[in-house]
């Protein structure tokens, strides 16, 4: 069997209050939709609620895997991955992307390699609702809180 794929994106101001939300969203993804493995950032409060809620998942559910993406080479910017994550990820290609489009682009490399989206939209026009965006074009299956 394949490994499902999920990647969480929201906006660096969420609000702790969506966090149930993403908390119940994440049990469906991994409980109804056979997702195992999990991407998310960490800029932002929405990829702490993220990284938080699903630390607190694998408790549950240790068959789960969760990657820290880095928009960064790693030999450029070090980074551990922090407590609860098995590991980071580095898109192939980004080396010679420009810094000041590194998080967009990826973030959007992500969306090419994954089978599920869970986002969190507050800004109209921003990054992320223009990745949501390209994901359903994708047909990539995705919640938005």
């Amino acid at each position: 069997m394949d490994k499902k794929r999920c990647f969480l994106i929201g906006h660096h101001d969420a609000p702790e209050s969506i966090y149930p939300a993403l908390q119940r969203e994440i049990e469906r993804h991994i409980t109804e939709l056979d997702v195992t493995e999990f991407i998310v950032g960490r800029y932002g409060n929405f990829d702490r609620m993220a990284a938080r809620a699903l630390v607190t998942a694998k408790q549950i559910h240790p068959e789960i895997f969760l990657w820290l993406l880095l928009p960064y080479h790693p030999a450029e910017q070090k980074v551990k991955a922090p407590e609860g994550f098995d590991g980071s990820l580095y898109p192939e290609g980004l080396e010679r992307v420009p810094r000041r489009i590194a998080i967009v682009r990826a973030n959007r490399s992500v969306v090419d390699h994954v089978h599920f989206l869970i986002a969190y939209i507050r800004h109209p026009g921003s990054n992320t609702q223009k990745l949501f965006e390209y994901a359903n074009k994708k047909k990539l299956q995705s919640s938005l809180l």
